[in-house]
């Protein structure tokens, strides 16, 4: 529960601890990592933080389909294929048939994609390494673990809730 506020007729109200809620915190970390990361890579290589983390999905695993990185990373389907469209479009990656079916696409990244992915990887390890400066490899290990678990978790988090009526 949250600090305790008063409404208009001083009937106690529960309100979030913006600085213990964990899925906040969470969220308020990620959207200023992204926005920060999207700036400089808009300026310096013409791709925003969409395009990137597509990127480096199809460099962990080359030749994967749309739904694949929508799994991986939780990004919808239609903005996965936006991004692929448009990557392609700028030769960053290359895409042909799924050799299962012939009708569905599974992409990689190009020669010029992966030059663009490497430019970007050595950015973003320096931008990581600013973030986790204040820590210990010891404190590292034990964030990166509890990150882990955390994201594990997100399927219990994210399945249904039996919410009581109004009072």
């Amino acid at each position: 529960m949250g600090k305790p506020k008063t409404s208009r007729r001083g009937r106690p109200r529960a309100v979030l601890d913006l600085e213990r809620y964990v899925p906040a915190l969470l969220v308020f970390l990620a959207n200023k990592l992204t926005s920060g990361a999207s700036a400089i890579l808009r300026r310096h290589f013409g791709v925003g933080t969409t395009e990137w983390r597509i990127m480096a999905m199809l460099a962990v695993e080359p030749w994967i389909a749309a739904g694949r990185v929508c799994k991986v990373i939780g990004f919808d389907k239609a903005a996965v294929s936006r991004t692929l469209v448009m990557l392609q479009g700028k030769g960053l990656i290359r895409a042909r048939s799924h050799h299962s079916d012939g009708r569905s696409l599974v992409y990689a990244l190009s020669d010029k994609g992966w030059r663009l992915h490497g430019r970007i990887l050595e950015l973003s390890l320096e931008r990581e390494q600013r973030l986790l400066d204040s820590l210990s490899a010891a404190e590292r290990e034990v964030l990166i673990g509890l990150l882990n678990r955390l994201h594990r978790r997100i399927p219990e988090m994210n399945a249904p809730i039996d919410i009581p009526p109004e009072r």
